[in-house]
């Protein structure tokens, strides 16, 4: 739960000259603010989506959190994308400022470096960087991928070493599990890393690595014994530094989508590394160590989807409201009242549903089944979103500089992160067939 003392950006919310409150609509500040009655509307009651104080599944710190999260990514964010854009990565400074404001490493243990939340606050931030549209900043797969990797499996020393900069910005991570003939299928691997005396001996190439130009560790996937029964069975995990001799990273690629979002591809010729950078104590653990992070994965992957649904919903409805043709309101014309409609309704049904997810994952009961249907249904339904929200906004949509243009492309990855979702399919199937 969100204390004040705990986190930084509790002293970023005395800056704002609002009272929390006006972040509310009419609806939700009668219902939710009440103090004699306190309800949280679900989102469908709302009047919209992206109204502060609703959703049962949270409570009023965690309102005071998300009004914190919301201002950083309007104010620090957003103004930034385009140039951000431009040059194919963000800035080191406004990692260093979510750092600051304890944005990163939200829910781990202040004993270990972090800032003593949970799931549900890391969920808020995840959400604030879908309703910003804002995709550049490599947040999500920094604290909620390659962070419970370390924390999690990693020996006290390395935790030490990474997390408080990690959790401060200063260091900045990205996970190297993809190579040219390895993407969801990681029996692929072929980077190796070799014994010589105490150390490791690392060769290979990775690809399509976000955060992979910034990065100051990445966290490699390498075959460390090649006549295991399956490649599965002898993968292991590296911690390898950025400036290692023999670490190169090649160019930024140039994507679709994301185009603010650092993506590279990874060189690893005779890099040296001591014994100490096998993540944790155990030789040959990489692949159960990536199937037990998975469902988190895909959940966060879920949870910035659904977030992205309804900011997109709320911008079309904006632009709906103020476009005339035929010398009226768009909102008058019955074919598009019809299909706000049915975008809503997606949305709603996608809602609870991610929100059940989260609050099974904050108890620790989400399974690899659930998640995948949450994963795959969610970014199945933000491409659609995506869609019919670009052709509501006629030829404005296919502008830059109306935010439904980047979230169309930007869309389009989700469907293959974190495992596409045919892979997700596969998943799921086991659970009805088995």
């Amino acid at each position: 739960m969100f204390r004040k003392t705990l986190f930084p950006s509790a002293r970023y919310l005395r800056t704002v000259s609002s009272p929390s409150a006006k972040l509310l609509s009419t609806t939700t500040r009668n219902l939710c603010c009440n103090a004699e009655a306190p309800q949280r509307l679900p989102t469908s009651q709302a009047d919209t989506l992206m109204d502060i104080g609703t959703r049962p599944l949270f409570n009023s710190d965690h309102d005071l959190l998300r009004q914190a999260a919301r201002r950083f990514f309007t104010e620090e964010v957003k103004p930034h994308m385009a140039q951000w854009e431009v040059d194919g990565q963000v800035s080191r400074e406004v990692w260093r400022r979510a750092g600051e404001l304890g944005f990163l490493g939200m829910n781990f243990p202040v004993e270990i470096g972090g800032n003593g939340g949970d799931f549900l606050d890391a969920s808020i931030f995840i959400e604030e960087q879908g309703y910003a549209q804002s995709s550049g900043p490599g947040f999500l797969l920094h604290s909620h991928i390659v962070m419970p990797y370390i924390t999690r499996y990693g020996t006290p020393e390395q935790i030490s070493r990474y997390l408080p900069d990690m959790v401060a910005g200063n260091k900045i991570s990205a996970l190297a599990m993809t190579e040219p003939g390895a993407g969801s299928d990681l029996q692929g691997i072929k980077t190796r890393a070799v014994r010589d005396g105490d150390d490791w001996i690392l060769n290979g190439s990775k690809t399509y690595i976000t955060n992979g130009s910034l990065c100051d560790v990445v966290l490699v996937a390498a075959v460390t014994d090649p006549d295991a029964k399956s490649r599965a069975h002898g993968l292991s995990l590296f911690l390898v530094d950025a400036g290692t001799k023999g670490f190169n990273k090649g160019k930024k690629l140039q994507k679709l989508g994301l185009k603010a979002q650092d993506t590279s591809e990874l060189f690893f010729e005779d890099v040296r590394l001591p014994k100490e950078a096998l993540l944790g104590t155990e030789l040959n653990k990489g692949f159960p160590q990536l199937m037990q992070e998975l469902s988190q994965e895909r959940l966060c992957v879920g949870i910035i989807c659904m977030a992205w649904c309804e900011a997109m919903f709320e911008d079309t409805r904006n632009f709906i409201r103020d476009r005339k043709a035929f010398g009226k309101s768009l909102t008058k014309m019955q074919v598009i009242q019809h299909k706000m409609a049915e975008l809503k309704t997606s949305i709603c049904v996608a809602r609870a549903f991610t929100d059940q997810c989260i609050d099974l994952h904050t108890q620790k009961r989400l399974d690899q089944y659930t998640a995948a249907m949450q994963k795959y249904w969610v970014s199945d339904l933000a491409n659609k979103v995506a869609y019919d929200c670009l052709q509501l906004h006629g030829g404005s949509g296919y502008m830059l500089e109306y935010p439904i243009s980047r979230s169309y492309v930007d869309m389009r990855v989700q469907t293959i992160f974190a495992g596409t979702n045919e892979i997700m399919k596969e998943i799921i199937a086991r659970s009805i067939v088995a």
